[in-house]
């Protein structure tokens, strides 16, 4: 069963000692924890194996101009982050979590978002910033003063993470094929409906918005930062390539290395580990026999919410019957498989 899922307030533990911290921070947060429950209100939460509460996330929409903080923000649809907390345990779970409020605030054509935080959590100030929220002004609470941060869902800013989710549309465009047995476990928004949910752990490639990837494509060593990658997840059927291939999520290059680069396998376990789908004894592997020379970094941006075939691919004109590796494909052939994948179109920007 997977662990991050949406669950009533009224199915969720109160007395778990997850929350101890944040009613020592709000005083009033039972009675708001109860009313919710009573409202049967919901939020997301991140059970460990044990069925203990790791992480939690409450989001509310209100299409409105808010006026408990200052400065007020203007009217519009707002996406609040009511509540948000989570014990890393160094998993990139926080990476995670900032996906799925993306995911809705685009779904729901949500103006910006917002959170207020506590300046001593500097850990969740640096992670909304590092997104692309910035220091909107304060709020005083009975708690205390708490910093706004704010999204604004339609800015275009030049740094590409300071932009995610969105995509520029002026990048190179590019389709990388992955194998199956990798796919989902890295991109676990794009899990197929034929797959098992039980494949998707709480692991830092899994919850991670970066994603690392080892290959011997030809030609990934002139991908450059800001490339548009569509991944292809190939099929797991020899000779079904036609109905079991399928186009399945938008990400973006970070950057690209080589193996060769790397003076020790331990400064190439450092770098590849955390954001890897590969085991420690695989990436030794790797790393000894050079089978996978090109190292490609990138984000995890957009599931497509229709999965795309190599039939209709090919029947559209947005690829020759051929293999795919990795293939560059031209702007209205990108934007055309994006509208078959039904893509939210204001992932894309100028």
């Amino acid at each position: 069963m997977e662990n991050l899922i949406y669950q009533h307030f009224s199915d969720i533990n109160l007395n778990d000692p997850f929350f101890d911290g944040l009613k020592a921070d709000y005083s009033e947060f039972s009675d708001w924890f109860t009313k919710k429950a009573n409202a049967q209100d919901s939020a997301y939460v991140l059970y460990n194996i044990n069925r203990c509460i790791e992480g939690f996330m409450y989001l509310k929409f209100e299409k409105e101009e808010v006026q408990d903080v200052s400065p007020a923000l203007p009217y519009g649809l707002h996406l609040k982050i009511g509540t948000f907390k989570f014990e890393s345990v160094g998993t990139r779970r926080g990476e995670r979590f900032i996906k799925k409020m993306f995911d809705l605030a685009f779904e729901n054509h949500a103006d910006n978002i917002y959170v207020t935080v506590f300046s001593k959590h500097d850990y969740l100030m640096n992670l909304f910033q590092r997104y692309g929220f910035v220091i909107h002004g304060s709020k005083n609470t009975p708690n205390g003063i708490e910093n706004v941060l704010t999204k604004d869902m339609y800015s275009t800013k030049t740094d590409m993470l300071e932009n995610y989710p969105m995509v520029s549309s002026n990048s190179r465009k590019y389709l990388l094929s992955i194998y199956p047995t990798y796919h989902t476990r890295m991109l676990p928004d794009s899990i197929l409906n034929n797959e098992t949910h039980d494949i998707i752990q709480d692991v830092s490639h899994t919850n991670s918005i970066h994603k690392i990837y080892l290959c011997a494509a030809y030609g990934v060593q002139g991908l450059k930062r800001g490339d548009s990658l569509i991944i292809y997840r190939t099929s797991d059927r020899p000779g079904q390539a036609r109905h079991r291939s399928v186009i399945t999520s938008l990400c973006v290059v970070e950057e690209v290395r080589s193996i060769n680069e790397f003076a020790s396998l331990t400064d190439f376990l450092k770098y590849t580990s955390a954001y890897s789908v590969f085991t420690k004894d695989e990436l030794v592997y790797f790393y000894n026999s050079k089978k996978y020379p090109n190292i490609i970094k990138f984000t995890y941006n957009a599931a497509l919410k229709k999965r795309v075939t190599r039939g209709q691919l090919i029947d559209e004109g947005c690829i020759l019957d051929e293999r795919i590796n990795l293939l560059e494909v031209n702007h209205s052939n990108y934007l055309k498989m994006l509208q078959l994948g039904n893509v939210n179109e204001r992932f894309i920007i100028d």
